[in-house]
């Protein structure tokens, strides 16, 4: 095998990774008061209304309720590389601890996020009668998709939240490209550019009745259920397992691609805690002789109730009928 100078044949710089990136950082709040290392805290008050005054004299007495209610942080991650130093010389910094952890942000830490979103928001609406509903993909034709987006908009109280202007809709590719053929739908649907991070997300955006429908390009993210523990790290979407035997009660349900998620920017938050990044030269660790990289995450999401009658009114998922199996 003849000598190779590596300083030669490898550039210094990765080629840019051709990807979505998040889409949900409207939804990143800092805005908490916490309790311990995990935990938050979140005030939650009702109250009654008016009655009819008596000119007799007399008030009418009503009740308040407050509520504080702890929210516990679950999802907790962390990962580690160590980079051989000879693999750093070898490949002119190609392998680098700054190329790593860009790698890293871009196709795994980015997806993650939306991932994590989309999929507890679509847990929440599927909990709550009247905000959940599962519809084939193929439904959703040229011919029916606005009417059918703007039946969504319209369940249960999302009108209160559409006239505030506080609502996102997602939706796949196939139902932006049906919006795009429908001759119900007169609005224009641009490519835009979202900032994040310095850099320019481009996604297909429109809007329905005031509210933004975002296209989810990248729909590897989009599914109302996931295993966070494959083998390679990472995510998947969560596999259908049958049970055993009848009743036996150690089946799976498979994860459902998403078709459409409307989320409410006022109660729909995706809560950090902990976003922890390490470097190490080699010899400043017993890892190896090489440069070690460590980044821990702990966040989670959460859909807060109304500060009316305390129920979760504010959210929506219409998912696919069939049920993830990993084939």
């Amino acid at each position: 095998m003849p000598n190779v100078n590596y300083a030669q044949v490898w550039e210094p710089e990765l080629l840019d990774i051709l990807m979505q990136g998040t889409l949900t950082s409207p939804f990143v709040t800092s805005n908490v008061r916490w309790l311990d290392a995990k935990t938050f805290h979140f005030t939650q008050m009702s109250t009654s209304g008016y009655k009819n005054h008596s000119r007799n004299g007399g008030w009418n007495t009503g009740t308040y309720t407050q509520t504080d209610v702890p929210f516990t942080l679950t999802h907790d991650r962390d990962v580690e590389f160590l980079v051989d130093k000879a693999d750093v010389d070898e490949t002119n910094a190609t392998a680098s601890i700054q190329n790593i952890s860009r790698v890293f942000e871009q196709t795994q830490v980015v997806p993650e996020t939306d991932a994590l979103f989309f999929s507890k928001v679509a847990q929440k609406a599927q909990a709550t009668a009247g905000y959940n509903s599962s519809t084939a993909a193929s439904s959703y034709t040229k011919a029916k998709v606005f009417g059918m987006l703007k039946d969504i908009l319209a369940k249960g109280k999302l009108r209160r939240y559409k006239a505030n202007g506080s609502l996102i809709m997602y939706v796949t590719s196939a139902i932006m490209d049906a919006l795009e053929q429908s001759t119900e739908f007169t609005r224009k649907i641009e490519m835009t550019q979202i900032a994040e991070g310095g850099l320019g997300i481009e996604t297909r955006v429109t809007d329905i009745d005031g509210v933004p429908v975002m296209e989810v390009i990248d729909d590897e993210r989009f599914w109302d259920a996931f295993d966070w523990e494959p083998a390679d790290g990472g995510f998947l979407p969560r596999k259908k397992v049958a049970e055993s035997e009848e009743d036996a009660g150690d089946g799976v349900t498979g994860a459902h691609k998403i078709n459409v998620l409307v989320a409410c920017g006022q109660t729909c938050k995706i809560v950090p805690k902990i976003s922890s990044i390490y470097y190490f030269e080699p010899g400043g660790h017993t890892k190896g002789d090489g440069y070690l990289y460590q980044n821990r995450s702990l966040s989670d999401v959460f859909v807060f109730p109304n500060g009316r009658d305390g129920k979760i009114d504010s959210v929506f998922v219409d998912v696919d009928t069939t049920e993830y199996t990993g084939a």
